[in-house]
């Protein structure tokens, strides 16, 4: 895999930590949960032999500290940070950007507010559950995370959450949540090299700060659908083929029917980024030089 190159942007409130592998057309990756840049390890390499391949730990992660760590967060601020990113790496052409869960939410305020920025835009399952007709519902699941957190704490909530996510009548828990691959906490009994290791525990020392304050911010935006829509030749809205019925899945499926637009399957499921990095890689690589 080719070694990136690291950097640190200061940015309003806070400094962040970015990659870049490659040459040729800039393309920004914009990581969900608590995955930071690692998350796309394992697509950022292949990827790079056609694009200058840049990805980032958002505000507030391990390594993107804020000045003030209690500032609020929202959407607005963070796809600022993307275009900071974007003015720094490719300040006189547009670029392609790809951005996973929270992370594809980042990348539909981007295309809709600042569209001479961007070429085109990949969002695989925003989960901007304010466009479903359901919203109601899951507003009260977003509370009763949030209460939980308060009440009882991290893994509690961590495990509502995760229930909240799954497809009805599904037992099985789904990933981590929000976050491409990651786990909640390292397998049990299980020696991880030292780049693992130290990515498990950012994952943990970051998932209060997703849990507790991207999550509840996030999952209350709502897109301006009608700029989308305008824009949406510009739009790849994408899901894992796995995915089917759970909540990630469903508000790119509804803008994509409303938008009258294809829906683009990735492998695997929420987290295929990481289950299914080839394969995943490979048709991210298909959608964005179609």
């Amino acid at each position: 895999m080719t070694s990136p190159t690291t950097g640190r942007l200061r940015v309003d409130g806070a400094s962040l930590h970015y990659e870049v592998r490659g040459t040729g057309p800039l393309l920004l990756l914009i990581p969900g949960g608590t995955g930071g840049a690692a998350a796309y390890d394992g697509v950022a390499g292949d990827l790079a032999a056609d694009y200058t391949v840049a990805s980032y730990d958002p505000r507030g992660l391990t390594r993107s500290p804020l000045d003030d760590p209690e500032a609020g967060q929202s959407v607005a601020r963070h796809a600022d940070d993307a275009v900071r990113l974007l003015d720094l790496l490719s300040p006189d052409a547009p670029a392609r950007v790809a951005g996973c869960s929270s992370g594809a939410i980042v990348a539909l305020h981007l295309l809709t507010t600042r569209p001479e920025r961007v070429e085109r835009v990949v969002a695989h399952e925003p989960p901007v559950v304010e466009v479903l007709p359901d919203a109601a519902e899951h507003r009260a699941l977003l509370a009763r995370v949030q209460d939980t957190l308060r009440r009882e704490g991290l893994m509690p909530a961590a495990a509502v959450f995760a229930a909240g996510l799954r497809r009805p009548g599904d037992a099985g828990a789904p990933g981590a949540p929000g976050a491409p691959g990651d786990p909640v906490e390292p397998p049990a009994a299980m020696e991880l090299p030292p780049e693992a290791a130290a990515r498990a525990e950012r994952t943990m020392a970051d998932m209060p700060y997703f849990l507790g304050r991207i999550v509840p911010s996030f999952m209350a935006y709502t897109p301006d659908v009608d700029r989308l829509e305008a824009l949406s030749d510009r739009l790849v809205l994408a899901a894992g083929a796995d995915s089917r019925g759970e909540l990630p899945y469903r508000p790119a499926a509804f803008l994509a029917e409303r938008f009258g637009t294809e829906l683009v399957h990735f492998p695997g499921g929420h987290t295929g980024l990481t289950t299914h990095p080839a394969e995943f890689g490979k048709t991210l690589r298909a959608v964005l030089s179609a």
